[in-house]
């Protein structure tokens, strides 16, 4: 069953289940190209932990294949079935920066999660069309498209400054377009117009980055830069995605969008309990 995000909290933390609806997606244990597949997979993710289920009909990886909108919605109209029709309760997402999708899906399923990689950026009827249905949106910093992000990786006065003020000027453009404070989210876009040592730089400012006051959502799961500096593959990359994933809960709530739902709602639940008990960041008592 689709539940409305109004039913959660979106600025508590929470753990986002990745379901690529795509053949292509750079994790193949993430890709689900059948209406079972996706199903069985939303059932097992809600019972290990999961409160949230991140569908995704484009994939976003450099090199990937141009997908038209007919054909994209016929696999996020296809997972969002699977989703309704599984025997779990759960808040969708839907990666997605085009606005075409967004109506679609709103009309037949009514209301989620938009989780767009563009900001807004991709589509100009995006931003009006999220403001007109009241949905949360999750603004990510990107540059240029997938195909040409990697070589937009100058930044005049360091990645995280570059971040933060993109962000700013974002959010005026959402809020001035009428979108509700809370329900924006924002995603510092890790592995986008990033290098890895970049990606460890953002990793390392992301208070910067709350500051700015809204929510945020992590997307570092398995990841070039946790698997290429230890010389590794994606498959291998679990430990490493949970101590980042620990690493950007130590600093406040996220909500942490991954591959490995069990293993990550352990770290969630253990930072939980650290905020709990009244430790701060730096591991002294508050």
């Amino acid at each position: 069953m689709i539940l409305n995000p109004a039913t959660i909290d979106i600025r508590s933390s929470h753990v986002m289940a990745i379901v690529n609806l795509t053949p292509d997606s750079f994790y193949a244990s993430s890709r689900h190209a059948s209406y079972e597949a996706v199903k069985e997979s939303v059932e097992h993710a809600v019972t290990e932990g999961a409160t949230i289920v991140d569908l995704g009909g484009y994939s976003s990886r450099p090199g990937a294949d141009e997908v038209s909108v007919d054909e994209e919605w016929r696999r996020v109209e296809m997972g969002l079935h699977a989703v309704r029709d599984a025997k779990v309760e759960v808040v969708v997402s839907i990666d997605t920066f085009r606005s075409e999708i967004v109506r679609r899906a709103y009309e037949a399923f009514g209301a989620f999660i938009v989780n767009d990689i563009s900001a807004g950026e991709a589509d100009a009827a995006m931003i009006d069309t999220v403001a007109e249905l009241g949905l949360p949106y999750v603004a990510m910093h990107m540059r240029g498209t997938p195909e040409t992000m990697q070589s937009l990786t100058d930044y005049d006065d360091g990645v995280v400054k570059g971040v933060v003020d993109y962000f700013r000027e974002r959010v005026k453009v959402l809020e001035e377009a009428g979108f509700a404070k809370e329900n924006i989210i924002l995603d510092p876009g890790f592995g986008f117009a990033k290098t890895v040592e970049q990606n460890h730089e953002l990793l390392a400012g992301l208070d910067e980055l709350r500051a700015l006051g809204y929510p945020l959502l992590i997307g570092l799961s398995r990841k070039s830069m946790i698997y290429r500096p230890l010389g590794i593959t994606p498959h291998e990359s679990l430990p490493g995605s949970l101590a980042l994933a620990w690493e950007s809960l130590r600093g406040g709530e996220a909500i942490v969008r991954v591959h490995d739902v069990a293993a990550t709602h352990q770290v969630v639940a253990l930072a939980n309990y650290y905020k709990r008990v009244g430790y701060d960041k730096d591991r002294g008592r508050s």
